[in-house]
């Protein structure tokens, strides 16, 4: 018998003693969606931009919704969504708005760590007919500039926020910060 056959044969006596390795399978049976899960948990732990951008949600902004994105640095930009790209850790809105006569297009990640707020300022009168509103581009079809609406709605919110419309604004708490630290219940 020659070298390599001795070699092949040895080969093959030790092989039978090793145990198979243990299948990945059984501790991850869909890698790829516990992977995205878990993604998702650690960008967004409250889930609030989850569940507005889910498809059962009622509120979730659609396609001609004027939407008010607020990033980091603390420059908003503001327009109508053309389209909303689900997918997943990637999901982005591609908005359009109207600077010095000139047509600007943004897609925003939702997820990206330089967006701090995503608002709905206007609701479309009715519904789009189409999922990607790309027919907006056309001059006959533009909206123009939607920052007069954008203000109104910031002119709105600070209203209530300081309660001279007399309407409770929910994200503001009802107790006192400094009546919670001391234990006194607000009047």
């Amino acid at each position: 018998m020659n070298h390599w056959a001795q070699l092949r044969n040895c080969s093959r006596e030790e092989d039978k003693n090793i145990p198979p390795t243990p299948s990945a399978r059984n501790k991850f049976p869909t890698p790829l969606i516990d992977w995205t899960a878990q993604h998702l948990k650690d960008i967004d732990p409250t889930g609030s931009r989850t569940r507005l951008f889910a498809k059962d949600n009622k509120d979730a902004p659609q396609p001609g919704d004027i939407l008010l994105v607020t990033f980091k640095t603390g420059d908003p930009f503001s327009g109508v969504c053309l389209s909303i790209r689900r997918r997943g850790v990637d999901t982005g809105i591609l908005l359009r708005n109207r600077l010095m006569m000139t047509g600007v297009e943004m897609w925003v990640k939702i997820y990206s760590p330089n967006v701090t707020a995503i608002e709905v300022v206007k609701r479309a009168e009715k519904r789009a007919r189409r999922a990607r509103l790309y027919y907006m581009r056309k001059p006959k079809h533009d909206r123009g500039s939607v920052e007069g609406e954008v203000e109104e709605y910031l002119k709105r919110r600070r209203l209530i926020r300081s309660g001279a419309l007399g309407i409770k604004d929910p994200t503001m708490s009802t107790k006192r910060p400094e009546s919670s630290r001391s234990g006194v219940k607000a009047r």
